[in-house]
């Protein structure tokens, strides 16, 4: 361990596999004994929650103190300590005689919490997810060095607040999505999904399928389009997608006139990142869907409800299917508090005053939003409320055109999609307004940028 290495860890925060603990407190033992029916972890005593080193007595009688606490946890798990300055790390191994309990119950990692579970959940849970999760599996195929898209990491980076400062390998294995042996440093499954350049050719079934239908039936579908990038681009244009497509009600208060979707954005944020976090990767013959119908929406991933929850705790406990996906998209505060998404949900619903969504999960999770046809104008809608799917195509088109070609100019973009050049600033003007596409410098030599809309991270 050098000071350098401490301080980008201290910066990058607690995670599935660091906590940071000013002392040897009351839950100390709760948080190894986590770390054990997981996938082990690092324990930084000495360390307050905000990341100040505040330091902790590192003698022999302390050190010994923590064996002694330690030997709480049944069955025996052997622990290695290090002291670097006035900081004690503690090297807790994945355990291989699961479940590990302590005095206080039963304890397993989520994210980057410890949660408590009783007795028959651990070994449950154990059952079904005791093979190694997807998420942690190595890519011995894989050159990382060919395959990391240093723009993607960039900007991850960025989001995150974490400072380029680290060789990338190093960073990846603080991460955790990558791991070191003698042969070198190999990326797992989940550092594939958020670093690779092209991540769906090699995880194919990873890919979320958005799509609308005609009517209320899975008969004629009216567009497609398969998103297949890093999962939080993924993530992004999914819920660009349903903000194009869903309709729009407007309130004037004063002069200021405010539009809300038809379906909350906050719920719908909630609902798409929830199926990409949690979903049964093992399950290749299925994808998240993102699904628009007439009358309803519906999100929906492979594999119901974890092991370890039920109908009866379903919305007030969380349990991870990929824990290293869920720390990396709560570091960029995509997830802020485990187990709260469900809630969010129905609370924004409620608040819009339409249905709360429904929850189905047999084989599937499934979200299913109600939608609300009476007294809402599209935003590709003329002002009477009349339908005109032709101007609703022609966004679509135009924004794909865009998305192609940030460069491309407003005639080029008419001469393409087939309309006027009023008709394309029309809807450009229109798009600009409600936040999803934005002009970056001049007419003439500055570009298009579309919006993947962030403000709203409260997950």
């Amino acid at each position: 361990m050098t000071r350098n290495e401490l301080e980008n860890i201290i910066q990058e925060g607690e995670s599935y596999k660091i906590e940071f603990k000013e002392s040897v407190d009351k839950t100390f033992v709760e948080e190894v004994c986590a770390f054990a029916n997981a996938s082990g972890g690092r324990l930084f005593i000495g360390i307050s929650d905000s990341g100040e080193i505040v330091g902790t007595d590192t003698s022999n009688s302390a050190r010994s103190r923590i064996q002694d606490t330690i030997r709480q946890i049944q069955s025996d798990i052997h622990c290695v300590m290090e002291i670097f300055e006035n900081i004690i790390i503690l090297n807790v191994p994945e355990g291989e005689d699961k479940p590990y309990g302590c005095a206080k119950g039963f304890y397993l990692r989520v994210g980057p919490n410890s949660q408590k579970l009783n007795r028959n959940e651990i070994i449950k849970f154990i059952q079904a997810e005791g093979r190694v999760k997807f998420d942690e599996l190595i890519k011995f195929d894989l050159n990382i060095d060919e395959v990391i898209s240093k723009k993607t990491y960039e900007k991850y980076l960025n989001t995150a607040g974490i400072s380029d400062v680290l060789p990338v390998k190093e960073a990846l294995i603080n991460l955790g999505c990558s791991v070191k042996n003698d042969s070198g440093v190999f990326l797992n499954n989940a550092g594939v999904l958020f670093f690779a350049d092209r991540p769906m050719f090699y995880l194919p079934h990873a890919s979320v399928i958005c799509a609308i239908y005609k009517g209320t039936q899975k008969v004629v579908i009216l567009d497609r389009k398969d998103l297949t990038g890093d999962l939080v681009t993924v993530i992004d244009e999914a819920i660009l997608y349903l903000k194009m497509h869903l309709k729009l009600r407007y309130e004037i208060s004063g002069i200021r006139r405010k539009e809300f979707l038809e379906i909350p954005e906050t719920a719908i944020r909630e609902a798409v990142i929830n199926a990409v976090c949690h979903r049964d990767y093992f399950e290749k013959g299925a994808n998240v869907m993102v699904e628009i119908f007439d009358d309803r929406v519906e999100i929906s991933n492979p594999g119901g409800l974890p092991t370890g929850l039920n109908k009866t705790n379903f919305g007030s406990r969380s349990v991870s299917r990929n824990p290293i996906i869920s720390s990396m998209l709560h570091r960029i505060d995509y997830i802020e508090k485990m187990g709260t998404g469900i809630s969010r949900m129905k609370e924004a619903c409620i608040e819009a005053g339409i249905a709360e969504p429904e929850f189905n999960f047999t084989g599937f999770f499934t979200v299913v939003f109600q939608r609300v046809i009476e007294n809402a104008i599209t935003q590709n809608e003329p002002a009477n409320g009349t339908v005109n799917g032709t101007v609703n195509g022609t966004v679509n088109e135009i924004v794909k055109v865009i998305s192609n070609n940030k460069n491309i100019s407003i005639d080029i973009i008419a001469n393409q999609v087939g309309k006027s050049r009023r008709t394309v600033i029309r809807i450009i003007n229109d798009l600009k307004e409600k936040g999803i596409l934005k002009r970056i410098g001049s007419d003439k030599t500055g570009y298009w940028e579309i919006i993947y809309d962030n403000e709203s991270k409260d997950n």
